[in-house]
């Protein structure tokens, strides 16, 4: 089983590795074009702003490669926002693998953005990412733009509005918190993702 970290400058990618090795699994960090096409498995990681983000995939020439890919991919957090459409952050042109666009969370009083810290999960379908979670399980967001629902979430959560925190279109797909943070529910989703 050949995993493997896109090297996009993400500053979770060690958690994500670690997190990995914990359930037996070594996944190699490259930005190595050959290397992520030969993968069984691609994982995109990412903390920060959109428009870096798409940048460094760019400068990598990265972009029409992750389009292609076949296997199963993983957006992590940013990495999910890099799977979408475009994102108003920095009114970024992402890579167009999951039919939406990423929108800042909505500001009302009382309200903190980012949203940050643990939040329950809603199960909007079954799939295969999802086996032996449960509706209103607990993982751990960090972020201030979200992606709306829509036919391709899999799991929503609620921070004044509902977003989707789980997305799935084809072989791609997205967690906009972090796994690698979110203790058994987490190793569990990784582990389901890896068996896909």
């Amino acid at each position: 089983m050949r995993v493997v970290l896109v090297d996009a400058g993400g500053t979770n990618i060690g958690s994500v590795r670690y997190a990995l090795q914990r359930l037996g699994v070594e996944a190699s960090l490259t930005a190595d074009a050959d290397t992520i096409r030969g993968a069984d498995k691609v994982i995109l990681p990412g903390v920060g702003a959109a428009g870096p983000g798409m940048a460094r995939l760019r400068e990598l020439g990265l972009v029409d490669l992750m389009r292609s890919l076949a296997q199963p991919v993983l957006g992590v957090c940013l990495g999910m926002q890099l799977l979408c459409k475009h994102s108003e952050e920095g009114d970024t042109e992402c890579l167009g693998l999951i039919p939406a666009s990423v929108g800042l969370i909505p500001d009302e009083p009382g309200l903190r953005v980012p949203h940050m810290g643990w939040n329950q999960l809603a199960l909007e379908q079954s799939h295969p990412l999802l086996r032996d979670v449960r509706d209103g399980d607990w993982a751990y967001f960090v972020h201030s733009y979200a992606v709306p629902l829509g036919a391709f979430t899999l799991a929503s959560a609620q921070h004044g509005v509902s977003f989707s925190a789980m997305v799935s279109a084809r072989n791609f797909h997205g967690m906009q918190f972090h796994p690698e943070r979110s203790g058994d529910v987490g190793s569990r989703l990784l582990r389901n993702f890896i068996e896909l």
